[in-house]
């Protein structure tokens, strides 16, 4: 059976249901979508942002003991994770829906706020799930180049889109890993168009210091932010997160198709989870001393890449990005995809100690021509 990534999640769910509803997908795309490219049982897997260390053990035995009841609903379970995470984040729980993984949700949110007269905005090079659902809604797709320093650029952002429905913020961004502050967040909330939304995707928050916008939620504002368990959690194969906003603009996401059971092994996984109060630090620190020891490694050896502050971070290969994933693909290690705006660059995702070693030593490999 094919693998999946939060990427192509987004073709088997959030777009699956949309296609349902407008067509504006094929099977055959669906199952394209789907597939990650074919490997040996050892290869490194380091292509599509996922946590090499799986759930933590509380979620594994949660998952254990709920197996016997997977007959049913259970919706109550998910009304316990849902206060367990608002008391964690001092929100109330009406603020809060749970849904599977945070991909679906960014491609509902899309079709609930953009039209031919909305625009939906973004960083480019970003996370795509919200350009190929404006496909859908027929929406003008927006890209605005990082800053400099990588951030999102808001004011660009503003001046680009008069008619925006939706600016989207991936923060730490996804494929860079790299973070916009959160007073540019709070200046691109004060300054959009009056019925635009500002969503913003946390998918990466836990990897970073950086702060959350959930406060801008709590202040009433016109932000959706989104959460995931895929990431630092280790459960993107479990399909768990949240879609935090004011009532309102909850409800308008998930009358485009967001309502449904959950399922009780990712629930009860999901609550273990945010119960253990020391995993997010743990995993923080040892993505970040994993990613750090590759940078020193790459710097030693004169290779060029963006500092990132997340599980991934994109690499310049000084030629087409595409061949050099490919020639890796040979040395029995998945390396990430090529965005269009930046052709020599591959995202690489940071795993396991062992695994980058093995990285190093293909990529060194390949870059040689050896």
């Amino acid at each position: 059976m094919p693998r999946f990534s939060r990427r192509s999640f987004l073709h088997f769910s959030a777009a699956a249901s949309a296609a349902a509803a407008f067509r504006g997908m094929t099977e055959p795309m669906l199952a394209a979508a789907s597939r990650r490219r074919p490997h040996a049982p050892d290869a490194v897997l380091i292509d599509s942002n996922e946590n090499p260390l799986g759930p933590c053990q509380g979620a594994r035995d949660a998952i254990s003991a709920i197996i016997p009841l997977g007959g049913r609903y259970s919706d109550n379970l998910t009304d316990d994770l849902v206060t367990a995470f608002a008391k964690q984040e001092g929100l109330k729980p009406e603020f809060i829906y749970s849904t599977a993984g945070s991909t679906p949700p960014l491609g509902l949110s899309v079709l609930a706020f953009t039209s031919p007269q909305k625009s939906y905005v973004t960083a480019d090079p970003g996370f795509e799930t919200g350009m190929m659902m404006s496909s859908i809604s027929g929406a003008r797709v927006v890209k605005i180049p990082l800053t400099k320093t990588y951030a999102h650029d808001v004011k660009a952002m503003l001046a680009a889109a008069p008619d925006a429905g939706v600016f989207y913020i991936c923060n730490p961004n996804n494929p860079t890993g790299t973070l916009t502050p959160h007073s540019d967040i709070e200046y691109l909330v004060a300054n959009k168009p009056k019925d635009s939304i500002v969503l913003v995707d946390e998918a990466y928050i836990h990897l970073s210091e950086a702060p959350s916008a959930l406060d801008l939620v709590k202040a009433g504002k016109d932000v959706i932010v989104l959460r995931t368990f895929s990431k630092v959690y280790g459960m993107a194969g479990l399909r768990c997160g949240f879609v935090i906003a004011r009532p309102e603009l909850l409800e308008k996401v998930t009358a485009r198709g967001g309502q449904n059971f959950m399922p009780v092994t990712a629930i009860v996984a999901a609550t273990a989870s945010l119960k253990d109060s020391a995993l997010v630090a743990d995993r923080r620190r040892i993505n970040a001393g994993i990613r750090q020891q590759t940078f020193q490694w790459l710097d030693r050896n004169a290779y060029s890449y963006i500092p990132s502050e997340s599980n991934c971070f994109m690499l310049d290969t000084k030629r087409p990005g595409k061949e050099v994933r490919d020639a890796m693909a040979k040395e029995n290690v998945l390396i990430g995809r090529v965005w269009p705006v930046m052709p020599t660059y591959v995202r690489i995702t940071v795993g396991t100690q062992a695994e980058m070693e093995r990285f190093q030593s293909a990529f060194q490999k390949v870059m040689k021509g050896v």
